[in-house]
């Protein structure tokens, strides 16, 4: 599931969140920078979503330090100097039965967070509740940026890194695909625009099945060859991270017309031997 970059949408895919039937619930809400808010951060946190938005400016982020008032804590070590925010908890505790209301409402569906949200702060001044919201959520913010600044462990920071970088490669295929008038919308009425966009979605679609299968025929192949005539080992790790999305092998100038092409009985077509490509090929390929 893809989350688009703004807060406003990042509620709407909550909502979409908290209403599935069925399924796996999800392990990660992977965003980019601009879907990122404190009060986001403390709302995914209470209903139990990891949420872990990539910061463009990771270097002037803050780290917050929740300390309760009368009770003794340690040091923060080698992080101490980070550690010089203060997340005001006396907020929360205040407000810690509303903020259980607020998730109770959305679990079952009586309000929205879109619209829940944006009572919570007007014209950039936040209500007390919705600011009880951004000092808790300032405690999962913390919490997700020092796992993405660990530099021992970078499990986390590569699982955010690599849900990113799928819809980031859909969009520059479609962006490729989708070349002419520069990639505008260019038709006057909604009607139109859904048409255009509809075209765009089929062939995108048709060009991630076609890598796919080729690219599930080129692994097959490769296995099946004897072990001395292999230049390269086939590791399940390598196969896990292709991508249908790379598109090198697509040209999407020109005009073209389609007739029916497939091979009898289904099957595909013969795999080209990369020994007989020839240099000009060979100058296109992505690494």
């Amino acid at each position: 599931m893809v989350v688009p970059g703004t807060p406003r949408d990042s509620l709407h895919i909550l909502d979409t969140l908290l209403n599935l039937d069925a399924g796996a619930r999800p392990e990660m809400v992977a965003t980019d920078n601009a879907s990122y808010s404190d009060m986001l951060f403390g709302l995914f946190s209470l209903l139990g979503y990891n949420f872990s938005p990539r910061f463009r400016d990771l270097a002037d982020q803050r780290f917050w330090r929740a300390e309760l008032p009368g009770v003794a804590t340690g040091g923060y070590g080698p992080l101490e100097p980070l550690a010089r925010n203060r997340v005001n908890l006396g907020k929360v505790v205040t407000h810690w039965s509303d903020l259980l209301r607020v998730a109770g409402s959305l679990v079952t569906g009586q309000v929205r967070a879109y619209d829940l949200l944006r009572m919570f702060g007007r014209e950039g001044r936040p209500a007390p509740l919705g600011q009880a919201f951004a000092e808790y959520g300032r405690i999962g913010k913390t919490l997700h940026l020092l796992r993405v600044v660990d530099p021992v462990d970078d499990t986390y920071r590569r699982q955010m890194n690599r849900q990113l970088t799928v819809p980031e490669s859909r969009h520059k295929l479609a962006r490729d695909i989708c070349h002419g008038k520069r990639g505008q919308i260019m038709q006057a009425y909604r009607t139109g625009q859904e048409d255009q966009l509809g075209a765009l979605g089929l062939v995108l679609n048709a060009a991630v099945l076609w890598t796919t299968r080729y690219l599930d025929a080129a692994v097959a192949e490769l296995r099946a060859l004897p072990a001395d005539q292999r230049e390269h080992q086939v590791l399940d790790e390598d196969v896990a991270r292709l991508s249908p999305l790379r598109h090198a092998n697509l040209n999407v100038l020109g005009r073209y017309s389609f007739r029916g092409s497939a091979p009898a009985g289904g099957m595909l077509r013969h795999l080209r031997d990369p020994a007989e490509a020839s240099e000009e090929d060979g100058e296109d390929v992505e690494g």
